[in-house]
C-alpha cells in the first residue's frame, strides 16, 4: 500500500504520513457517492443552501487553524493562508445566494406549447487538486458542483494532505459528508481508474499542462465531461501612459502572491520602451522589499517553496535564462535553508530564453521591452499559455483595445488578475479549457437539456 507524506518545506521536516486508499476502498468511495448523489439531486435549492452555509460558517470559524496548516504543509505566509480561508467562504455564501437562479429554467420561444432548456446534475465529479491553494481549489470546484445536485471526490495533492483532512471535517459537519464530499489518497494509476469508472460522470482538474494532457487523454477515451485549469506565464502589459508607480506596486503584489506558486500570477512583464526604465527601478524596489521568511511569521510576505525540487527547478530556469543573456536587475535564488528561494528580478529578457517561454514557479519576475503597442500585444500572445493577463495605461478606450487583443481567459486593466466567485475563470491554449466559477461554472457539470411539449 502506498503512503503520503507531508514535508514542512521550510525545515524538510516530516510533519505526517497517511496511508494511500486501496482500489477496494477508491470503489467504495465511488458507490457511496453514487448513492448519496441519487438523494441530493432530489433536495431543494433551498436545502442544498443551508448545508454551504454551514460549511462558510466553519471555514470562518477555522480559518486560522487553516492557515496555520498551511504554513506548515506547504509555506504559505499565514496571513494569505487566512485569507483564502475567508475566501472560500465567500464562495460558499456566493452560490449558496446564487445558484439557484443560474441554474432556474430558461423559456425559449417556439411554436410548442412549451418549450425551456433545464440544467440538470450529471452524477459525480472526480476533482484532482493541486497543493498551491489547498482549501480554494477545492471548495471553488465543489460548491458549485454541489449546489447543480452532483457530488464531488476530491483527490488532493499529497503535500497538503493535512488540509485535505481539515476541509473534510468541515463538509462533514455541515452536513455534506457520507458520500456527497469524499477526500481520497489515490495514485495516479489510480485516478485514470476512478475516471474511466462508471460511478464517475466527470472531472476537474488543476495543475500542470503536462498533467492535464495525461488526464485529458484517459478522460477523453471515456467519454468524461473535463474542466481543466492548467499552467500559465501571464502577461503584464505596461503602457507608456500607464501610472508606472501603482503598476509597478501591483506587479509586484502579484508576482509574490502565494510566493509566487499561482498558475494565474504575473510572470512576463512586458514594458514599453519608453517607461522601461522607469517601471524596472521601481518594480525592483517593491521586489526588494519582500519580506521572506518563517510563513507563521506575521512579517512574512514570502515564504518556502513548497519542494525541494521545485527550488532546484525555478533555479535552473533562472540560470538558463541568464546564460541565454538575460540581466539580473536583482539577484536572488535556492536559500541554503529548506526550500526558500529569494526573489530575483531579469530583465533583457527574449523569446527563446526559459523565463520568457516556460511558466516560472516561484519569485522569479521577467521584464521584456516592447517597442510599440503592437509589439506589445505580439510579445504577449508569443506564448503557448493563455490563462489570464493585465494591462496597464491611463487611457480607458486604448487600454480596453489592448485587453480584448490578448489571448487569455481573464484580462484585468489597471489591476492584476484574481479569481473570483462572481466571473468565470479559465483558460485558453495550453492553460485548458472549460471555466469555473460563477454562472459558468455552475453549469459546467449540469445536463443542459431542452425540454419540448407538444
Amino acid at each position: 500500500m502506498h503512503r503520503v507524506q507531508s514535508i514542512n518545506p521550510a525545515t524538510l521536516e516530516l510533519l505526517a504520513e497517511y496511508p494511500g486508499h486501496s482500489d477496494e476502498h477508491l470503489h467504495s468511495v465511488m458507490h457511496r457517492a453514487r448513492h448519496a448523489q441519487r438523494e441530493w439531486r432530489q433536495r431543494s435549492m433551498e436545502e442544498r443552501a443551508i448545508s454551504l452555509q454551514k460549511l462558510a460558517h466553519l471555514l470562518r470559524e477555522k480559518a486560522e487553524i487553516a492557515a496555520s496548516l498551511m504554513a506548515l504543509e506547504m509555506g504559505k505566509p499565514h496571513a494569505q493562508g487566512r485569507a483564502e480561508t475567508l475566501k472560500c467562504a465567500l464562495c460558499c455564501e456566493y452560490y449558496a445566494h446564487e445558484a439557484a437562479e443560474m441554474l432556474a429554467d430558461i423559456d425559449m420561444a417556439s411554436e410548442y406549447r412549451s418549450s425551456r432548456v433545464v440544467f440538470q446534475p450529471l452524477g459525480t465529479v472526480l476533482a484532482i487538486m493541486p497543493w498551491n491553494f489547498p482549501l480554494w481549489q477545492c471548495v471553488r470546484a465543489a460548491a458549485p458542483a454541489l449546489m447543480a445536485g452532483n457530488a464531488v471526490i476530491v483527490k488532493p495533492s499529497p503535500e497538503v494532505s493535512g488540509c485535505a483532512l481539515l476541509l473534510q471535517s468541515m463538509f462533514d459537519e455541515a452536513g455534506l459528508g457520507d458520500g456527497l464530499y469524499s477526500t481520497v489518497f489515490a495514485t495516479h494509476e489510480q485516478c485514470a481508474m476512478m475516471i474511466q469508472h462508471r460511478d464517475i460522470a466527470a472531472l476537474t482538474f488543476t495543475g500542470s499542462s503536462r498533467g492535464g494532457r495525461a488526464v485529458a487523454a484517459v478522460a477523453g477515451a471515456a467519454l468524461k465531461k473535463t474542466v481543466l485549469e492548467l499552467g500559465g506565464s501571464d502577461a503584464y502589459c505596461v503602457l507608456d501612459d500607464a501610472d508606472v508607480a501603482k503598476a509597478a506596486k501591483l506587479c509586484a503584489t502579484s508576482r509574490l502572491i502565494n510566493s509566487g506558486q499561482s498558475c494565474v500570477a504575473a510572470k512576463r512583464f512586458i514594458v514599453m520602451e519608453s517607461v522601461r526604465r522607469e517601471f524596472e527601478e521601481q518594480f525592483v524596489a517593491e521586489i526588494a522589499a519582500a519580506v521572506v521568511g518563517d510563513p507563521e511569521a506575521a512579517t512574512t510576505t514570502v515564504g518556502p517553496l513548497a519542494r525541494l525540487d521545485l527550488r532546484d527547478l525555478l533555479h535552473d530556469q533562472a540560470q538558463r535564462s541568464i546564460d541565454a543573456g538575460a540581466t539580473v536587475l536583482l539577484s536572488g535564488g535556492a536559500m541554503e535553508e529548506g526550500a526558500y528561494f529569494k526573489p530575483m528580478v531579469l530583465s533583457n529578457v527574449k523569446p527563446g530564453m526559459a523565463a520568457f517561454e516556460e511558466e516560472l514557479f516561484g519569485p522569479v519576475a521577467a521584464i521584456i521591452s516592447a517597442r510599440d503597442e503592437q509589439d506589445l500585444i505580439a510579445l504577449a500572445n508569443r506564448s503557448v499559455y493563455g490563462l489570464g493577463g493585465a494591462v496597464f495605461g491611463s487611457e480607458s478606450a486604448r487600454t480596453e483595445r489592448v485587453a480584448l487583443e490578448l489571448e487569455a481567459g481573464c484580462c484585468f486593466v489597471n489591476d492584476f488578475v484574481k479569481s473570483d466567485p462572481r466571473f468565470p475563470f479559465g483558460g485558453v491554449k495550453d492553460s485548458g479549457w472549460g471555466r469555473e466559477l460563477s454562472l459558468f461554472g455552475v453549469r459546467e457539470f449540469t445536463n443542459c437539456k431542452s425540454l419540448v411539449m407538444a
